[in-house]
């Protein structure tokens, strides 16, 4: 499977979720239960995508990563939404529906 460029990814009018974090961050470890959640409520209806910023150093500091988790909302290839740190399913799944 041929990798996607990544502004192929936040293209279209789908919010895109991404989730900058690293394996050696511990609240980061709360995180993908969080994800999984919000990817059940909404399906299709958004994207979710998971970096490391370890292995994705450019792209952290193309998007000022400063602290992880930072969570990003995209649509249209632009930043919507922003916060660094956990939040609950319930918050960014609101979110995300506003957005679609």
């Amino acid at each position: 499977m041929a990798k996607t460029p990544f502004s192929e990814l936040l293209a279209g009018d789908k919010p895109v979720l991404i989730d900058f974090f690293a394996e050696w961050c511990g609240p980061c470890k709360s995180v993908p239960p969080i994800l999984k959640d919000v990817k059940s409520k909404l399906g299709d209806n958004v994207k979710i995508i998971k970096i490391d910023i370890d292995k994705n150093q450019a792209l952290a500091a193309r998007y000022q990563v400063q602290s992880v988790p930072t969570l990003m909302i995209f649509k249209n290839n632009e930043i919507v939404w922003r916060q660094s740190g956990a939040r609950p399913a319930h918050e960014l799944v609101k979110k995300l529906t506003e957005l679609n």
